[in-house]
């Protein structure tokens, strides 16, 4: 076990060590250990040896700092600058939240961005401020679009949160939804390559088309959109809208304009991000919004075995902050080595 205070000391340690600036460090650190605290593995402090490989040899601008290209009453658009996008993800949220306030809604892009980890992550200071958001990204193509053979999209992640209002003086935490458009995000298999596990059938196929138990050669293949099993068709629309979304609104490459996120060298990825801020009381109210929320989780908790969104998240990351997180020791061994560098 380590502590969470320390695991965020580490984690900033290598990527300041691999080039980032300090500001990109502390920003990326705290949110990949907060993904491990949530039990997002996939999206945790097993990035960082490739994100300190793309900082090493160039694919992500260390001391890049983000900024506002573009702006209207309720849009804007955030340059990341090829830096590791956690901070300009910060940058976007916190604009989207003031143009919300003011709007009602906002929408704030994000151009030339990275690997911007758990989607939800970045939705918290919305959800915090009793905003509704919606995130959502491209990525490296993964997956191809209906009837096409190879891969042309990203797994592209769809995150929504909604907040609850507060009980007896305490916060209740928000609904949170968060998922990519392939049957499994494809940080599982990133994760057992790094194990050296085979995965089940019907996550991947390998570079042939064929279906594979071997995670190595399901990250050189494709994903198969979620759904697969009724042919995947809704899962790779899905992924397509936002394909689309991002990259005509943001300016961005398409998943196929990228190189593998997985290789220390290549092309700056130069992906997209679209955050969505909805303040529900420009409509019927935060009254009237905080009954029917409410009312509609009463009914879901009344289901047996029901689980509302969110609340496992939550009581794992109260855990991992009260006892410590338990990392595979191989990539412990690693990120020191990494900060020691």
């Amino acid at each position: 076990m380590i502590s969470y205070a320390e695991l965020e000391s580490l984690a900033e340690s290598a990527l300041r060590a691999a080039g980032a600036n300090a500001q990109q460090a502390r920003s990326t650190a705290r949110a990949l250990v907060a993904a491990d605290a949530q039990g997002l593995a996939t999206h945790g402090v097993s990035r960082i040896p490739f994100y300190a490989s793309h900082l090493r040899s160039g694919r992500v601008d260390g001391q890049a700092q983000p900024r506002v290209l573009a702006s209207k009453p309720a849009t804007v658009l955030v340059d990341a600058a090829d830096g590791l996008s956690f901070p300009a993800c910060e940058l976007a949220v916190q604009e989207a939240m003031t143009r919300a306030r003011a709007q009602g809604l906002a929408l704030a892009g994000i151009c030339n961005s990275y690997h911007f980890g758990a989607a939800a992550w970045h939705l918290e200071p919305a959800a915090r401020a009793g905003l509704i958001g919606i995130a959502m990204s491209n990525s490296p193509a993964a997956m191809p679009v209906v009837g096409g053979k190879r891969p042309l999209m990203g797994t592209n992640p769809l995150a929504a949160v909604f907040p609850r209002p507060d009980r007896d003086g305490h916060r209740q935490p928000p609904m949170v939804m968060d998922f990519a458009m392939s049957e499994v995000a494809r940080g599982k298999l990133m994760v057992a390559a790094q194990k050296g596990e085979a995965i089940p059938l019907g996550w991947a196929l390998d570079e042939h088309g064929q279906p594979t138990t071997d995670a190595q050669a399901g990250l050189r293949g494709s994903m198969l959109p979620f759904g697969s099993s009724n042919g995947g068709i809704k899962g790779a629309l899905l992924a397509l809208i936002i394909e689309v979304l991002v990259v005509t609104l943001t300016g961005s490459r398409f998943g196929a304009e990228m190189d593998t996120f997985f290789e220390p060298e290549g092309n700056r990825l130069r992906m997209g991000q679209l955050f969505l801020v909805f303040d529900p009381g420009s409509m019927a109210g935060t009254t009237a919004y905080a009954q029917r929320i409410e009312a509609l989780i009463a009914a879901m908790r009344a289901d047996e075995g029901v689980r509302v969104p969110g609340d496992q998240r939550e009581r794992k990351a109260e855990r991992a902050l009260a006892e410590g997180l338990k990392i595979p020791d191989a990539l412990l061994a690693t990120l020191r080595q990494l900060a020691s560098a």
